[in-house]
């Protein structure tokens, strides 16, 4: 996607596909059949640059078809480079400034108790935006009002676009912020399946608060030249890039995944 509209952010959506399909294929009670079904549970990817990871996830799970994923950053698609919800509806919040997409989160998962409604609300977070104020005053009402229906993932690569998040501005110790922000903390392996989905069994079973999970990942995971390296942040492969990107991934342009 990211290379036929020579746009597009390819580092983080790889640090983030694993933790996508733990909850789109396994986690998440969603029906494509079923878009407006009020006890759906809810997923905000509040980092929403990472839309590619999100797309693709979505379209094998059949929310959108597989061959609308090629118009992806186009002048009148739904695919939009940010996750925009007036566009695709199966999107539950349009994000994109960072510290948006978790306020949204907590709304929805405040929303759920007031209504006495079933569904759980899912938020996926990247290090940049724990550097935003808004974000920290969203997880702070997370805590006070005691959401056990809101879990937080912060995909945690440790880079960002212009380089290292502790160079640029460290957010560590991330996991005793969260503590202390009231957040059931738990620090995992973001691209081991049984550590994710060991994570969300835990959630679950948490009644006292919201859960934060930080889940320890790679930028660029699977592309051998991308990975750990912040300038594929935002950069798009060329032709050169992205054949042998895919040939690591155990595919080719043109031949579906």
């Amino acid at each position: 996607m990211t290379y036929a509209a020579q746009s597009g952010h390819p580092g983080g959506s790889l640090s983030v596909t694993d933790i996508l399909t733990a909850l789109v294929f396994h986690e998440l009670r969603i029906d494509p059949a079923r878009l407006d079904w009020p006890d759906r549970d809810r997923l905000v990817l509040s980092k929403g640059h990472a839309s590619p990871a999100l797309y693709a996830a979505l379209s094998l799970r059949g929310f959108l078809p597989r061959e609308e994923l090629a118009s992806f950053r186009q002048f009148g698609s739904r695919l939009q480079g940010h996750v925009d919800r007036a566009k695709l509806p199966c999107i539950e919040a349009s994000t994109g400034c960072l510290g948006q997409g978790i306020g949204m989160a907590v709304g929805m998962a405040l929303d759920a108790r007031l209504r006495g409604s079933a569904y759980r609300t899912y938020a996926v977070i990247g290090d940049g935006e724990c550097q935003a104020g808004p974000t920290w005053e969203a997880l702070m009402a997370g805590g006070h009002y005691r959401l056990a229906n809101l879990v937080v993932i912060l995909d945690r690569n440790g880079l960002e676009t212009d380089g290292p998040t502790e160079s640029i501005m460290g957010i560590e110790p991330i996991g005793d912020k969260f503590r202390a922000f009231r957040y059931h903390t738990l620090e995992i392996d973001g691209h081991s399946f049984p550590a994710i989905l060991d994570a969300l069994a835990e959630a679950k079973r948490t009644t006292t608060g919201p859960t934060a999970i930080v889940a320890k990942t790679v930028k660029g995971k699977g592309v051998s030249f991308m990975e750990g390296k912040h300038q594929y942040h935002g950069k798009p492969p060329n032709r050169e890039e992205a054949e042998r990107a895919l040939r690591e991934l155990g595919t080719e342009l043109g031949r579906p995944a």
